[in-house]
């Protein structure tokens, strides 16, 4: 476990609330989800560290929709145990630099895989094996998600097409909403998990001491659904257990902003998972020192990785 170090706060600003279609992001989503772009180009893999994958990252790399890796995807029917429901697994079709850490991501309460689907391409042309689950029940509530989640790791691990693909020792889990709250139990429920990136997290549970994983909570300046004070902050706050966790707020978005492509999202998701799945230093840039509040960031708070 890696040392906590003194958080360090950003200051708070104030923006202008952008308005958001919410039929409209959810129709967008659906759309893009089921695209996985290959990506022409062979990655380089780092010499300085064995769980390196891909070349030197800049922040070009970082924000650009999709990675150095060119991904593949296939459709998961339902789980024969129930564990989860169908999804969809993408992956890097190079195997030249050995295997990928692996991340599942749960959608959010009534929302279908579609409302996480950007993230499947976006995150495996960076590197990682990613499945996003639909789950079992679109009322399921965070722990239900949880179990779901763990599942489609172990499954990913043990039973996959993919499997041979993936380091089971390096995985991590995500979500909106509800699929956020899931990713913090799932954190509580499985502490050899690498990390977890909770989006717009929602969960009755306020508190999480027992979380021993990186964490990057992701909030929303405007959201009704999960209030930051009601939700994301105080998840964040509680996480003493985590040798490194952040707080993204984002500036004037509301609860949906994660289930449409964002680069601020992007961003910050891949580095957290690179530094903390892939142990990959080389993204501690993003990181720390911590970014300053913008046009896209109204608030940052963290364990700064590293100092």
């Amino acid at each position: 476990m890696r040392p906590k170090s003194t958080p360090t706060r950003t200051t708070r600003t104030t923006g202008t609330a952008r308005t958001q279609h919410r039929v409209a992001l959810v129709t967008a989503v659906a759309a893009l989800a089921g695209a996985a772009t290959l990506v022409p180009q062979q990655a380089q893999a780092g010499p300085g560290n064995p769980y390196e994958r891909g070349p030197a990252p800049t922040e070009a790399s970082v924000t650009a929709e999709r990675g150095p890796f060119a991904v593949s995807q296939k459709a998961v029917p339902e789980s024969a145990d129930g564990r989860f429901n169908k999804g969809t697994v993408y992956y890097p079709t190079d195997t030249s630099q050995g295997t990928f850490g692996a991340v599942a991501i749960s959608p959010g309460f009534v929302s279908p895989e579609a409302a996480v689907g950007w993230l499947g391409p976006r995150l495996a042309s960076q590197g990682f094996v990613v499945m996003t689950l639909e789950t079992n029940t679109p009322l399921d509530f965070p722990d239900q998600r949880a179990d779901q989640l763990l599942g489609a790791l172990d499954w990913l691990t043990t039973s996959s097409d993919v499997r041979e693909r993936i380091d089971a020792s390096r995985l991590a889990v995500a979500g909106h909403s509800m699929g956020g709250g899931a990713s913090l139990r799932a954190s509580e429920k499985r502490p050899t998990l690498q990390a977890a990136v909770p989006l717009t997290p929602w969960h009755t549970d306020k508190t999480w001491e027992k979380d021993p994983v990186p964490t990057l909570v992701v909030g929303a300046e405007n959201d009704t659904v999960a209030p930051v004070a009601e939700h994301a902050e105080p998840f964040y706050s509680s996480l003493s257990a985590a040798p490194e966790k952040a707080y993204l707020e984002l500036e004037g978005a509301d609860h949906l902003a994660p289930v449409a492509p964002n680069v601020t999202v992007a961003k910050y998701a891949i580095s957290w998972l690179k530094r903390y799945v892939d142990d990959d230093t080389r993204y501690e840039q993003f990181l720390c020192p911590p970014p300053r509040p913008s046009s896209t960031i109204s608030e940052y708070r963290d364990t700064c990785p590293g100092s």
